[in-house]
């Protein structure tokens, strides 16, 4: 479903490598959960210090049939959010971790429970 993905540059040049990177973590959110039905990266440089250096914000929405996972990294105060890849694995980073969870509550009701709370009847 990577064509559900909307990816958005605001205050950034838009780049083959930058949108080969946002791609591949996106392939890689959808082998850890396939529920994803939409989702929205936006990357932005908020902040044009020169003193300190840009910092990278990175955004994602990712809506699941469970519910909707969100991520804002922006961090102004992080020097490693300064290389707009870093910013980008952190953000992919924690929602995996999200959608993980969701993935693993999901699993976590087989449906062999239900079988338990019938009776078997010898005919």
């Amino acid at each position: 479903m990577t064509n559900a993905f909307q990816v958005l540059f605001h205050n950034i040049d838009q780049t083959d490598a930058l949108t080969e990177a946002v791609q591949k973590r996106i392939n890689k959110l959808e082998r850890y959960c396939d529920q994803i039905i939409t989702g929205r990266v936006v990357l932005d440089s908020p902040h044009n210090n020169h003193h300190k250096g840009r910092v990278y914000s990175v955004t994602l929405e990712i809506h699941t049939s469970e519910k909707e996972v969100r991520v804002n990294q922006d961090q102004h105060d992080n020097h490693a959010h300064e290389d707009l890849y870093i910013a980008i694995r952190d953000a992919f980073n924690v929602a995996e971790r999200q959608l993980k969870s969701i993935d693993k509550k999901h699993r976590s009701t087989p449906a062999s429970k239900d079988v338990e709370n019938f009776d078997i009847e010898a005919a």
